[in-house]
């Protein structure tokens, strides 16, 4: 049985630990509050973004094909898979299950006979691929805490650019969605091409809205006289408008990607340190108990020597 004196040791090493995990806890609050303030500042934005590309996207039509960035290739060969982890670990299985769903998601493409180039932020995503043998094609790293829009537009450029140059054929974002500090979901997204990525699915009740932003056809006769007519006006050629639209939309959406999965990381983290400082607790209640335990059965044991002298002298 251990000392009352190791069990000492061990009960002040979990405070210490439990102090640690505490801090970070309030660390990660703290960054958590502010993160969560971005995405909404940045929700509307980008969500409006999608909706004229798409829109956009309809309004051009076959037209769009002309330009580069718009065709779609004949064949899908080659996969571009960008995975969006955190640069430091602690936090439960927030960069674990991304690396997870890739992994998954390069394996049904190589069952498929497809070429898998894979891209990753964070250090995390980037030493566990490189661990897995996994060549990448561009790794970003340093900013996953606090992420820029010009980091977002860096990694957007290297993945528009192989995308036009031929050497990808789609590509896809996999990332935590941020859904609240307990729950982060695991979110997989098309970019590229524009006809088959996530903005090709229209949101629901937005073919229903009039011009004055009015629903049609809900109860009441519709006025087709204003339910027909186009609600942009563009200028110029939509394909022209398309052609501004589609590098800020890749850009948008894997900045959103980078700053969702922030919040995410910081909720996670909070959650996990929680969790440890609630066990490194329950740690020190029991090692308590062990000492009391300890220190009574030494008490016994004095007691026990002394009546024993006592007994010898008699």
């Amino acid at each position: 049985m251990a000392s009352q004196r190791d069990v000492k040791d061990r009960i002040s090493s979990v405070k210490n630990i439990q102090k640690i995990t505490r801090a970070m806890e309030m660390v990660a609050a703290a960054r958590l509050r502010r993160a969560e303030q971005r995405i909404a500042a940045l929700r509307p934005y980008a969500d409006a973004l999608r909706r004229m590309t798409r829109q956009a996207a309809k309004a051009a039509g076959a037209e769009a094909t002309r330009l580069p960035v718009l065709s779609e290739h004949e064949s899908i060969d080659r996969v571009g898979l960008l995975l969006v982890t955190g640069d430091r670990g602690l936090a439960g299985g927030f960069n674990s299950q991304i690396i997870r769903a890739g992994v998954r998601i390069g394996d049904e493409y190589g069952d498929e006979g497809k070429q898998l180039a894979w891209y990753a932020t964070g250090r995390r995503g980037v030493s566990s691929l490189t661990f897995r043998g996994r060549e990448l094609g561009g790794s970003y790293t340093g900013f996953a805490d606090k992420p820029a829009y010009a980091d977002a537009r860096s990694i957007a450029d290297d993945l528009i650019t192989a995308y036009v140059d031929g050497r990808l054929d789609r590509v896809e974002i996999v990332y935590n969605a941020y859904i609240s500090p307990l729950t982060q979901e695991v979110t997989r997204e098309t970019l590229l091409p524009i006809s088959q990525a996530t903005i090709a699915t229209e949101e629901p009740g937005e073919d229903e809205q009039g011009a004055g932003g009015e629903p049609g056809g809900q109860g009441g006769p519709t006025q087709p006289s204003r339910l027909c007519a186009p609600l942009v006006s563009y200028e110029p050629d939509p394909e022209e408008i398309l052609k501004r639209l589609v590098p800020d939309y890749v850009e948008i959406s894997i900045y959103r990607a980078l700053v969702e999965s922030a919040a995410g990381f910081f909720g996670a983290q909070m959650t996990a340190m929680r969790s440890a400082s609630d066990n490194a607790g329950e740690i020190i209640t029991d090692l308590t108990l062990q000492m009391n335990r300890v220190r009574q059965a030494e008490i016994t044991q004095e007691i026990m020597e002394v009546v024993a002298g006592a007994e010898g002298l008699n």
